[in-house]
């Protein structure tokens, strides 16, 4: 299978990296369309993850709209509630939209304040379904939560909430929301790889570089073989969501390879890195804050587990 990007593809890739060098703000409004398909839309997400910047809105919002032929005003944030409490990315969800209103708890919000739209996963007398709610609504109480990072999350107490229109994509918005998180985690560990790969080839012990010390080979060799499996099952995910294939186990394993592996590999990292991987003024601690968001947004290594073995 070949994943090698056509020549639209790897001008987006360089130009997304320079916006996210030089101005990471203007991300959003330079980099991001309505119309953006998969694979497009992955190549952004991978460099924002590169450089340790989220822009989950591309794949919580922008992309299931699209895929449903929904538009959107160009450069409106759009976000997304798939996660109730004790329940990530409920497939069956407790909140309910009935009678024109909807009713129910959502944590984990990501920039819900101030987003064009919410896409907010509820059940209706015909099943589960995803409705469009203004965060702006009566009867919406966004309460604020804490992350690593330091980017905006909500929990959301709605309350007789009126909603524009459901549509029937919550299946498809949890495939985009986990290959979006894994796109962002494969930019993420690569440019986390690639930070220590130079430290321990510089950085000096006994008057022999670091990469000289068998452990310390051995170390890196598995982050190593840890980032080129997720970067391969995220874009085999990928992939086939472009195609229209059926990738749900392709996006289970991805997820599960970031649950399980991502944290672990950047704490070698830190661990090669010694006192510099804690210092604030190196960029170390930020990828590391983002990998402890992005595991616990796609609902942590368990609950990956348990969906892996219930799709397989």
């Amino acid at each position: 299978m070949d994943f090698t990007l056509d020549d639209t593809r790897v001008t987006l890739r360089e130009v997304a990296a320079d916006v996210f060098r030089d101005a990471p703000e203007a991300a959003w409004s330079t980099l991001v369309t309505p119309d953006m398909d998969v694979l497009s839309a992955m190549v952004v997400l991978t460099e924002a993850g590169r450089a340790a910047t989220p822009l989950s809105g591309l794949a919580l919002g922008v992309l299931p709209l699209a895929r449903h032929g929904i538009e959107v005003p160009d450069g409106s944030r759009v976000t997304a509630a798939l996660h109730e409490p004790s329940d990530p990315m409920t497939s069956r969800p407790r909140t309910t939209a009935r009678g024109g209103v909807i009713n129910g708890v959502k944590i984990g919000v990501p920039d819900a304040v101030g987003a064009y739209r919410i896409l907010v996963p509820v059940t209706t007398d015909e099943g589960a379904a995803v409705a469009l709610v203004d965060p702006a609504s009566p009867g919406v109480t966004p309460n604020p939560a804490p992350t690593s990072t330091g980017n905006p999350e909500f929990s959301l107490h709605l309350v007789d909430v009126p909603y524009e229109r459901t549509f029937d994509g919550l299946a498809d918005l949890h495939r985009l929301a986990l290959a979006g998180a894994c796109a962002t985690a494969d930019g993420a560990l690569a440019a986390v790889l690639e930070l220590t790969r130079k430290h321990v080839a510089t950085r000096e012990q006994f008057g022999r570089p670091l990469a000289t010390f068998q452990a310390v080979a051995q170390q890196i060799a598995d982050v190593y073989i840890s980032a080129r499996t997720l970067h391969l099952a995220t874009w085999s995910a990928c992939w086939r969501l472009a195609e229209g294939l059926d990738a749900e186990s392709d996006v289970d394993i991805a997820a599960h390879w970031v649950a399980e592996e991502l944290l672990p590999a950047i704490r070698t990292c830190h661990h090669l890195h010694g006192g510099l991987g804690l210092d604030v003024t190196y960029p170390l601690h930020r990828y590391y804050s983002l990998a402890k968001d992005l595991v616990r947004s796609i609902g942590g290594a368990r609950h990956r587990l348990e969906a892996l073995c219930t799709s397989n």
